[in-house]
């Protein structure tokens, strides 16, 4: 389990660079009027992957390390977190970012596309930013940048 604590940490920073990267592609695209190329398509076809592998590794973690059967400790701040805050956060994020990316691909102009993922994938790196246990955040101070 401490492996896996030690992947899903580190592919944390993997998964916010493509969605920062993507999001602000999409901006920029809907903002200069641009084209929708393949590597549009196949920058958020891997934003949605590496997502999918974090959430993924994150539900092994909460069921491996018995987060589940804690769900009635609500009043403990340090594992509301990790099994409402955190956990429900991050699905919210993801099912945002597997509907953005579905609507783009069917969308029927390079604008409508660039709109469809500047909005779900912003609105997801959103969530995300506020729902991982950052360091700097006084309960999770002793947990580190990895």
């Amino acid at each position: 389990m401490e492996a896996l604590l030690a992947a899903h940490s580190g592919l944390r920073w993997i998964v916010l660079l493509l969605l920062v990267f993507t999001a602000f592609k999409a901006i920029a695209g809907v903002t200069g009027k641009k084209t929708y190329l393949p590597v549009d398509k196949k920058l958020a076809s891997f934003t949605v992957m590496f997502f999918h592998l974090q959430v993924v590794l994150g539900f092994v973690l909460f069921f491996g390390n018995k987060w589940h059967l804690l769900m009635g400790e609500m009043k403990d701040s340090y594992i509301r977190f990790f099994t409402v805050e955190h956990s429900l956060g991050m699905l919210i994020a993801a099912v945002l970012l597997t509907i953005g990316s579905a609507k783009a691909k069917r969308a029927s102009s390079d604008d409508k596309k660039f709109k469809t993922i500047a909005w779900m994938f912003t609105v997801s790196l959103i969530i995300v930013l506020a729902c991982i246990p950052w360091p700097f955040r006084e309960m999770f101070a002793a947990r580190g940048w990895f």
